[in-house]
């Protein structure tokens, strides 16, 4: 059974940077595509970045493209999200996902384990 669960997650001025672990429990963790999600108070849940077992692909949303980075290392099963240049905007709670496959399109459906989530608040 898959498990994961996140961590890093703090208060901070808009500027800093900040570091998400996410700590995968289950086997095979290198077949995982692994992601991160954010929601926002009153808002839906959106895609981060993704990353693919081998790490040969990630993907970015938009928004953060440039000031994030998702890395991951497989004999630790864990993913990381490396948040640099925070915004206020990027308040939220952070969630870690994995799933079995890798899809461009990087849609909360796409994920079948989910950690609680891990919160992030940017003050400006």
């Amino acid at each position: 059974q898959v498990h994961v669960v996140e961590s890093g997650g703090d208060s901070v001025q808009a500027g800093e940077s900040l570091r998400l672990t996410c700590t995968y429990s289950g086997s095979h963790f290198a077949d995982y595509t692994m992601a991160w999600f954010r929601q926002a108070p009153g808002k839906e849940r959106e895609g981060v970045s993704q990353i693919s077992g081998s790490s040969l692909t990630s993907d970015y949303a938009p928004s953060v493209k440039g000031r994030f980075v998702i890395s991951r290392d497989n004999a630790k099963n864990t993913v990381y999200l490396q948040m640099s240049n925070l915004k206020p905007e990027d308040t939220a709670m952070y969630f870690c996902a994995a799933g079995t496959s890798y899809y461009f399109a990087l849609n909360a459906g796409n994920f079948q384990n989910w950690g609680q989530g891990t919160q992030v608040t940017v003050a400006s």
